[in-house]
């Protein structure tokens, strides 16, 4: 698994693209810079690692675009040791920016071929989530409810309601809502019934999938 002076350099570049995109948070671009995103894809795709775009990963899904990845990280504004539930571990690439950040990770994958894949990609690459899960995100994880933020990688048609439930009053649930396109949606808890809704545009995720058994 090697990290040479030229993906550094490629990372750099990326960081400076999604940087002229819009994303101004310092630690999330120090984040893409230092998180080897090659090692996230086959080795026989590792020329398209640093293109600011998604990219098919196993089962079916795909790693997020860095810039998508950036976005929703600077908008759950991380603070260090901020417990942050992921639904959608995916190939582990957005996990490896949060724990970059400093974030407690729990994250949540549908996938058991990816969960298995990623859950021994990340200590190997020194990445160490608090909790990684096999599971239904639909559900989040309750057992370890309140977090401070939740994200999901994954377009969701509706916002779960076991989602919001499991956000502490104050914190930020970041989501991709709708069917085909959705919106990134972001929701902050004001007290125990309330939730203040934001909403940023358009991007394009996978589908998030419920019902696993």
């Amino acid at each position: 698994m090697k990290d040479t002076n030229k993906h550094k350099g490629l990372r750099n570049q990326l960081a400076k693209i999604i940087e002229e995109k819009g994303i101004t948070d310092l630690r999330v671009l120090e984040a893409i810079k230092k998180i080897p995103r090659h090692l996230f894809l086959d080795s026989s795709f590792e020329d398209f690692a640093y293109q600011d775009k998604a990219f098919p990963i196993a089962a079916g899904q795909t790693i997020s675009q860095p810039y998508t990845v950036a976005y929703q990280s600077q908008l759950l504004d991380v603070k260090k040791d901020d417990k942050i539930l992921e639904i959608g571990t995916g190939s582990g690439y957005q996990t490896a920016v949060l724990c970059m950040l400093g974030a407690k990770v729990y994250s949540v994958e549908r996938q058991n071929e990816l969960f298995k894949i990623t859950s021994a990609l990340l200590p190997k690459l020194g990445i160490r989530p608090k909790h990684l899960s096999f599971g239904d995100g639909y559900k989040g994880l309750p057992n370890h409810a309140p977090f401070d933020s939740i994200i999901v990688t994954a377009g969701a048609p509706i916002i779960p309601r076991p989602l919001m439930a499991q956000l502490k009053i104050g914190g930020k649930l970041v989501i991709p809502v709708g069917e085909k396109e959705q919106i990134m949606t972001m929701l902050i808890r004001k007290n125990e019934t309330q939730f203040e809704k934001h909403e940023f545009g358009d991007f394009k995720f996978v589908p998030l999938l419920e019902n696993k058994n």
